[in-house]
This record gives structure tokens, sequence and C-alpha cells, in this order.
């Protein structure tokens, strides 16, 4: 194994701190799954506009290639190799309301997390036997989930034509891996072991093996966070009686993706913001006040369609879950008043423009 050949396109975290001497440092590193430097680097050299480039199989990983992960982990979450990861997923432990009960700027709420299985390699390493014990051990802890977390489960290799076409038009089917993915080894044995769980009122979901093990979803329509996030704890609490969750002290949830650690939630609101869309300065300087990001309504690098951001908590490691879904509501609430304001002084320029006198 050879010094990766980085070129200027190279400017993942991974690039930026894979130094030749870390390189002969960790090169004959191997983890307990066989994973190697190569395995966990593969997807940032392939892909040369990535921005982490790097995926772990295992929890292992954390610990064999620490000289990688921690100064990554650190540059992205701002998170040093000393601290603990606390969590909190108790609702009451939040000071919010809904932030737009008219249903005039949110479109809709969602709040996912990413779990994995603690005996199970994560799915840059994991085996197809492993991945099919992760869908049975979750499909059978999923038929336990009660009353209105209640549904059915569609395997993706077994899926019928009209229930594929349902859940495209839904927006829940998701496909085969992109080339990030498929470079980190994500896409491997599709779609086996892959499958989709949605209660009877379509706002609890659960993807299996598609990144992480598990990504557990709860959404609705409207801005009534509040609800999205009780939802999602009370299903967590009564799967996690049935699966054992990857966790450390240190990191939190464990992913695959470092950017996933800690909370490993993805907090976000549908938001139409057609007069604050025009001032992205202003727009980028509330949502990074509030730890927020700004996303297309197709997730990463896509584009805003109708005025319609997603807007999320940047923040996962060293935080908890009731502080992201702070930071989603206060951003909101700041984002909604400045479209106030920007909605008045319009208002206001088009009635000074009807009273001017004709110049024709």
């Amino acid at each position: 194994m050879k010094y990766p050949d980085f070129t200027e396109q190279h400017q993942s975290l991974m690039a930026r701190n894979l130094t030749p001497a870390l390189f002969t440092q960790l090169q004959d590193v191997v983890t307990t799954n066989g994973f190697t430097l190569l395995d966990l680097v593969n997807s940032g050299l392939v892909n040369p506009d990535s921005d982490i480039g790097v995926y772990a199989c295992d929890t292992e990983s954390y610990q064999c290639f620490a000289p990688l992960f921690d100064p990554i982990i650190s540059q992205y979450h701002g998170f040093d190799e000393n601290s603990v990861h606390i969590t909190n997923l108790n609702p009451e432990d939040i000071d919010i309301n809904d932030p737009d009960p008219s249903n005039k700027y949110i479109v809709s709420t969602r709040i996912r997390v990413g779990r994995n299985l603690a005996e199970m390699p994560l799915g840059p390493a994991i085996t197809q036997s492993q991945r099919d014990d992760v869908e049975a051990q979750t499909v059978a802890a999923l038929t336990k989930v009660s009353g209105s977390l209640s549904g059915h489960y569609f395997a993706l290799s077994a899926m019928s034509d009209e229930i594929k076409a349902q859940l495209i038009d839904d927006h829940f089917l998701f496909k085969a891996g992109d080339r990030f993915f498929e470079a980190a080894g994500l896409n491997r044995d599709w779609p086996a072991g892959r499958g989709i769980y949605h209660n009877h009122d379509k706002t609890f979901l659960v993807w299996v093996n598609e990144e992480d093990h598990l990504r557990i979803i709860s959404m609705q329509a409207g801005g009534n966070i509040t609800q999205v996030f009780t939802r999602l704890t009370r299903a967590l609490a009564e799967l996690e009686q049935h699966l054992n969750f990857a966790f450390t002290p240190h990191l939190g949830y464990i992913s695959s993706c470092p950017t996933n650690l800690g909370t490993a939630m993805r907090a976000s609101v549908h938001i139409k913001l057609p007069c604050l869309g025009q001032d992205m300065a202003a727009f980028s300087t509330i949502t990074q006040a509030f730890n927020l990001q700004i996303r297309g309504i197709h997730g990463e690098h896509s584009a805003s369609e109708g005025h319609v951001y997603d807007i999320s908590n940047r923040r996962r490691l060293g935080v908890t879950e009731v502080e992201c879904v702070q930071d989603l509501y206060d951003g909101v609430v700041a984002l909604i008043a400045q479209e106030k304001v920007l909605e008045q002084l319009a208002t206001s320029e088009v009635e000074h423009d009807r009273g001017r006198p004709s110049t024709t």
C-alpha cells in the first residue's frame, strides 16, 4: 500500500489530515472485522469532492484509527478525544410550542436518528448474512411496537410494483446508495436485507440497512415539532426493549459516517421563505447563529423548489437531542420573524410605487 495520490480537488477532512507520517503509522492496522486504512478512506479517494472522506466499519474502527478519526471529529463537531457525550431524549425538557400554528411557512417537520446494532459490523463491512440478521431482528422488534406506531414492513427484494409506486409517491422509498456509498462498500448485495417500515398514519418510518442499520424517522405535515419529537422518543424507547444499539460514552450512538456520531439526529423542517431566500447572506447569518444548515428539499447539494428550504441542526456530537431540537425551534422562530419583516418591507414598497405619479 502506498500513500494516496491526492490531487488539488481532494479537500476532504480526510485528505487534509492523512499525512505521509500518519499513513505509515496506520497502513498495517486491521480491525477484527478485517477493515484496513484503505477501506476507511476509499470513498474519499474515489470521490475527490467528498467533504469528510472516511467511513468506519465498526465501533472498533474509531479506536484503531483514532489518530485519523480524532482530528476529523474535532474539526467537524468541535469535540475532542477527552470529551463525553450526553444523551437526553426527554420531550418535557424542550421549551417550545408550534412556531407556525397557521402553517403559512412550515410545510412539514421530520426528525430522524441513525442506529446500528451493537453486535454487528457497520454497513461498509457487514456481510450479506449479517445484514439479513439485522433485518430479521429489526422486523421482529417492529412487530412489537404498539398503538399508533403499528404498521407494516416492506422488503425491497419482495416489493410489488404497486407498493413501490406508492412508496415513491410518499417520498419514502430509498434507492441504491450514491457514489459515495458505492466506494464505501455500502451498496453491496443490493437490495437483499433492506426494506422500509411505516405506521398506518405514515408518520413513523424505519429504513432498514440503508446507510445505518436503522434510520428511525418521525414526521408530519406542519410545524408541531414537539409532536414529532415525542413520537420519535416513544418509538426509540419501544425498540430499545428488543434491540441493543451501539453506543459509547465518548462518541454516543455509533454510525459509519463520523458526521452522525453522538445523537445521530437530524431534526428538520421544510419551510417556505421566498423573501429571505433572496438574501442568502442574511439567511445564512441566522442559521449559523442557531447551529443550523440550509439544504434544498431533496437533500444535500440540491436546490430549493418553490422557495422551500430544508433547515436542520448541524450539531450532533457533544450536544443532547433536546438541544438539537431546541436549536431547530429557536432558529425557525428567528427565520419566520425575519421573513415577516421582509414581507412587510416588500408590501410597503409596492404600495409606495402605486402611489407615485406616472411619468408617461
